[in-house]
């Protein structure tokens, strides 16, 4: 049997938020080489153009709006706008997050912590509350929440950042459980250290960066590439009978038990 066929998205319309860079530029190319329409959003304007014009010279069906998804009205008219190109929603991508803050978890202040988990957490609900009765429609659909390996063990100055990708894996398992009635999948994705600009603050430091690398196996970062084939098989019909599984993408990072004593 020719398993390729499974990974087909053909007719299937896709939105990925925070798609305008790193992983989920990264995603929308792949969903949209597999055949499906993609919209992409970002909140700069200029971010979208220059992301949906890449793609577009690729020959993929790609169109893209800027729209902040601690915004419900802006939520809300992203849905319109991909429903109205497109026909419908079968797809779902979470990306877009935040960290404005770096350093000792009680050295954040409460706007912080309101910030990263409206976006974070809160965003990703309100995507999927706006997505689902489009799903419903065609009878199936597949939400995929981008976590991290953040969400399960405390990264160095990024705790107000873990607790809110904790709350994104648990989002995704008591969405998985109400949803899968209705024929939608909901997955999360767990990235480590991935070299994009949001994670830059990392990379960019040597000393922090070399004993970070020192607890990957692999002894490497990975390209946003590498993300992507994960979520092309947990946008595939391929992973139709996987809902509420964490796939964790680090290189065995965590396997070693990495804490913020050990860096």
């Amino acid at each position: 049997m020719d398993p390729m066929p499974s990974f087909d998205l053909t007719g299937k319309v896709a939105i990925v938020t925070g798609g305008t860079r790193g992983i989920g530029l990264a995603i929308a190319r792949a969903l949209a080489q597999a055949g499906a329409q993609v919209m992409i959003a970002s909140r700069k304007e200029a971010n979208v153009a220059q992301a949906v014009a890449q793609l577009q010279e690729a020959g993929l069906a790609v169109q893209g709006m800027p729209a902040h998804t601690g915004d419900t009205a802006a939520v809300q008219a992203l849905v319109e706008r991909t429903v109205t190109t497109w026909g419908g929603i079968d797809i779902l991508v979470n990306n877009a997050a935040t960290n404005p803050h770096f350093g000792p978890l009680l050295s954040a202040e409460e706007s912080h912590w309101q910030k990263i988990l409206d976006v974070n957490v809160v965003g990703y609900f309100r995507m999927a509350k706006a997505c689902v009765p489009w799903m419903q429609k065609r009878g199936q659909g597949k939400i995929i929440n981008l976590a991290s390996i953040a969400g399960r063990i405390p990264l160095p100055g990024m705790g107000v950042y873990s607790v809110s990708k904790a709350g994104v894996i648990m989002l995704t398992e008591a969405l998985a459980v109400e949803l899968a009635p209705m024929n939608i999948q909901v997955n999360a994705i767990a990235p480590g250290l991935i070299k994009t600009q949001f994670s830059a603050a990392l990379w960019r430091n040597p000393s922090l960066y070399q004993a970070i690398i020192q607890t990957i196996p692999q002894k490497r970062m990975a390209e946003p590439d590498e993300v992507a084939g994960i979520a092309l098989y947990l946008a595939s019909p391929a992973s139709d009978f996987t809902t509420g599984a964490t796939v964790v993408v680090d290189g065995g990072q965590s396997l070693g038990g990495i804490s913020l004593k050990r860096v």
